[in-house]
């Protein structure tokens, strides 16, 4: 049986690192990419440490073109492609009337289009594979319910629940399966960069921010990288075949349906 062959982009750090590792150590061959190469090669140095396998690549998600040439080297170098993680993706916290348009179409073009482009690469080459394959989107934080001072990052994470949504009917022909995650507050750099914004607010919103992005977490603790790693791991195995067009919340119940 041939080795699966995962591509990950935004695998430099975070989740998308967890996810690398994690999908590494169920034997998978990981295309760990990310914007920046040094970060895909520290992962890919993590991987190798625990003796798996895994390949370093760069690639910006905001350029349909690079996505199209991430995977066609996967494919040329593997012969196929098995798992496609769409987790590369940006925040932006403030005020709804403070969102400038330039955030508005950051937002857009990583979590957005990045996914969009993503579910794109794969399905082409996937279509033409008698197994199929699996893609799975970051939904991630507000992508459940809007959340205060994130609502343009909230509106892009709705987004990827549409486009997971439809897509999965559209390649549910195909034996695609398109689902997503949607993490809560993890401690990563991208929580980070939540964290260093939220302190430029005044006293008021930093207050609300507090109350909705920590006291609401039923489990009492932060989440790790490593727990949104474990969801996508299933979503990616043959224990999932029958799960497609979901968003799935990891979150230690900060959300509840």
């Amino acid at each position: 049986m041939p080795q699966k062959i995962a591509v990950i982009t935004g695998a430099g750090q975070g989740i998308g690192r967890a996810i690398a590792k994690v999908l590494a150590a169920d034997g998978f061959f990981v295309a760990a990419s990310d914007i920046i190469m040094a970060a895909a090669q520290r992962t890919v140095s993590e991987i190798h440490q625990q003796h798996h396998q895994a390949a370093a690549y760069q690639a910006n998600v905001i350029y349909q073109h690079d996505l199209v040439q991430l995977v066609e080297q996967v494919v040329a170098e593997h012969g196929h492609i098995d798992v496609m993680v769409n987790d590369a993706g940006i925040v932006k916290v403030g005020p709804i009337e403070q969102i400038t348009n330039k955030e508005v179409d950051e937002l857009l073009a990583v979590n957005v289009k990045g996914v969009l482009f993503g579910i794109q690469a794969a399905a082409k080459f996937m279509k033409r594979q008698p197994t199929g394959g699996k893609i799975i989107n970051a939904a991630g934080l507000g992508g459940m319910e809007g959340m205060p001072l994130l609502s343009a990052y909230s509106a892009s994470k709705f987004a990827v629940r549409g486009l997971t949504q439809a897509a999965a009917k559209e390649l549910a022909p195909y034996h695609i399966n398109v689902n997503a995650y949607s993490p809560g507050i993890v401690a990563s750099p991208l929580w980070d960069i939540v964290n260093a914004q939220v302190e430029k607010l005044d006293q008021d919103s930093r207050q609300l921010a507090l109350k909705q992005f920590k006291e609401r977490i039923a489990l009492n603790r932060i989440e790790q990288p490593g727990d949104a790693a474990n969801l996508v791991a299933f979503l990616a195995s043959d224990r999932a075949d029958y799960i497609t067009g979901q968003t799935i919340a990891v979150d230690g119940g900060l959300h509840m349906n």
